[in-house]
């Protein structure tokens, strides 16, 4: 794969050096190329300023229904000129979580509709007026703003600059087709019926994978159409053949993508093939109706520009008539042949991929997501056997006191060994994605504390593992020592423990959890205040000389190593399943 981008990157500049030295206009025409897709960069970057906050909050709130997906895609794909930022973002988002692979799709193909306002605006805007006169101030606007410090500011910045250099592009590639048509009239290579569509599709196939973007591609066939040198019939091939030609840039971007990245290119070739295949066997019924539409529109017979930016709408449209039935059916076959490599291990992240760095929202509900499960499938489980209890007898309605008089078997639990099996690995690839984030996204003040409230809720769980590590050797002491006291102060760990641990269960998984948020507010209190508090049972047994030096030692250490846990279990909980859904609407409790 190396060698064929080397191969094709020098074989393209080689080309290139040939042509300018053959046509002395044709660098006018590149330039304005150049100039355009440079512009359509900056625009993407100036929208990516807005990603992290309204833009990111209205594609999640738009992908429940997939009407609304498709509509939103649209809009945005419009707003922003850019299918491949939209297609960014929905990557990121069904990575972390935050939408369905059938919202996304909806995205996607919402997305393919909003392209078609470049044809639009090229047609009817950018080739009717002398537009560069508009470029060049916003060039110098966008030059004055995108030095000021705010990222909003830089954000209209670039978009301004943006403008500029695409509407300048587009005067470029107007000026080099009018001069080029003086020397060679490209439109005497045209060739009509079924054979040139084929032969104009494939070659907006290859132009499209050599720019990189179907909206430079129509810029391009709209210019040179005004200028008259190509002919209506193959410009509208041209046009199929720009739509199959995204697709190219999707599946190479995709290759070294996670499944979700890969689904959703997979699902962008089968959507734009389809389209364009039907397009091809349509062509001629489809640009009649064209043509009478565009008389219903008043739109003149002879301006091919604006029928052509009509008929790129309607086969687009037609698309995604054709494959709204099927979207639930694509969607199943997506998931079933694009899966994951493997079952994955407990200690690999589950949420965390390099896709949901991208955007501020997607990487602080993958790390919430990922530290939920770290705690509900790890940190649960080994505390509950620190203690010798199970975790189902836990999360059962069985009274405490029950379930400690029947749990007296020494279940052997090596809690250093669980903590490297379990819960190093993801520990650190939490942080290291949490650390990342706020080094390298713009976050505001609270994105920012969000990221460190989640840094210390996994700190806090690292630390509750060790103590129950200590924990456990004295609970397996006590019951090799055979002293009836010391064992119903353990029992009396234990239970205060698993009554936490009850509560926090029931706190992440019922409806009304406010009642269950009260219980652990007062637990957290007491704990707080028994930290403070020597306990009177120790001081009677060690007065009536009922345990030994050795053993009051171990139970002063784990009274308040006890209450300290308990502090710190519930203050995750807190910060997990409290602040974070509230805040940051984390879709379900695990």
């Amino acid at each position: 794969m190396g060698m064929l981008k080397k191969g094709f990157f020098y074989g393209l500049l080689i080309l290139l050096g040939f042509l300018f030295y053959l046509f002395e206009n044709f660098e006018t025409i590149s330039a304005g190329v150049a100039i355009l897709l440079f512009g359509m960069i900056l625009l993407e970057e100036g929208f990516k300023g807005f990603t992290k906050g309204p833009l990111q909050h209205f594609l999640k709130k738009a992908t429940n229904r997939l009407y609304k997906s498709i509509a939103t895609g649209a809009f945005v794909t419009a707003l922003i000129q850019s299918s491949s930022l939209v297609s960014v973002i929905t990557i990121s988002f069904i990575s972390a979580g935050l939408i369905s692979l059938a919202g996304g799709l909806g995205l996607i193909f919402g997305a393919n509709i909003g392209t078609t306002a470049t044809a639009w605006l090229v047609a009817g805007f950018g080739l009717k007026i002398k537009i560069s006169a508009m470029a060049l101030p916003m060039l110098v606007f966008g030059l004055v703003f995108s030095f000021q410090k705010p990222v909003s500011l830089k954000g209209i910045g670039n978009i301004l600059a943006g403008l500029g250099f695409f509407f300048l592009g587009i005067h470029y590639m107007k000026e080099g087709f009018d001069v080029f048509k003086e020397h060679i009239d490209l439109s005497q290579f045209a060739v009509s019926g079924f054979r040139g569509v084929f032969i104009y599709t494939g070659l907006g196939i290859v132009i499209t994978t050599i720019l990189q973007s179907s909206s430079a591609t129509l810029a391009l066939i709209l210019t040179a159409l005004a200028a008259g040198q190509i002919e209506y019939e193959n410009a509208l091939a041209l046009s199929i053949g720009a739509n199959i030609g995204t697709t190219v840039t999707a599946i190479l971007g995709a290759i070294s993508a996670n499944s979700s990245g890969k689904r959703l290119a997979a699902a962008h070739f089968i959507f734009n093939v389809i389209t364009g295949l039907v397009a091809i066997a349509c062509i001629y019924p489809l640009a009649e109706f064209v043509n009478r539409a565009s008389n219903y529109l008043s739109i003149s017979p002879t301006n091919y520009t604006l029928k052509l930016a009509l008929f790129h709408t309607i086969f687009n449209f037609l698309g995604v008539v054709l494959m709204v039935p099927f979207i639930k059916s694509l969607e199943r076959i997506l998931l079933r042949f694009f899966i994951e490599k493997g079952e994955k291990d407990v200690h690999e992240p589950k949420y965390l991929n390099p896709a949901v760095l991208e955007f501020p929202g997607a990487v602080i509900s993958a790390l919430i997501s990922e530290s939920k499960y770290l705690f509900k499938n790890s940190v649960f489980e080994i505390v509950t056997h620190a203690l010798n209890i199970h975790r189902e007898d836990v999360k059962s309605d069985e009274k405490l006191n029950t379930i400690i008089e029947k749990s007296t078997t020494d279940f052997h639990t090596d809690v250093e060994d669980l903590y490297y099996t379990k819960v190093k690995a993801i520990y650190s690839e939490i942080i290291t994605y949490a650390t990342t984030a706020q080094s390298t996204l713009h976050l505001n003040n609270k994105q920012n504390k969000t990221i460190t409230e989640i840094k210390i809720a996994n700190r806090k769980m690292v630390e509750i593992i060790k103590e129950a590590r200590e924990l456990n050797k004295n609970i397996t002491f006590a019951l090799n020592a055979d002293n009836a006291h010391l064992i119903k102060e353990y029992d009396n760990y234990r239970k205060k423990l698993a009554k936490v641990l009850r509560v926090i269960y029931l706190f992440r998984k019922e409806e009304d959890t406010k009642n269950y948020e009260s219980k652990l507010k007062k637990l957290k209190a007491e704990a707080k205040a028994n930290i403070r508090q020597s306990s009177k049972s120790m001081d009677r047994l060690i007065r009536e000389n009922l345990i030994t030096a050795e053993m009051a030692s171990s139970l002063f250490n784990d009274y308040s190593n006890v209450n300290d846990m308990i502090k710190k279990l519930i203050e995750v909980a807190e910060l997990l399943y409290g602040k974070m859904d509230s805040l940051f609407e984390v879709s379900g409790k695990d």
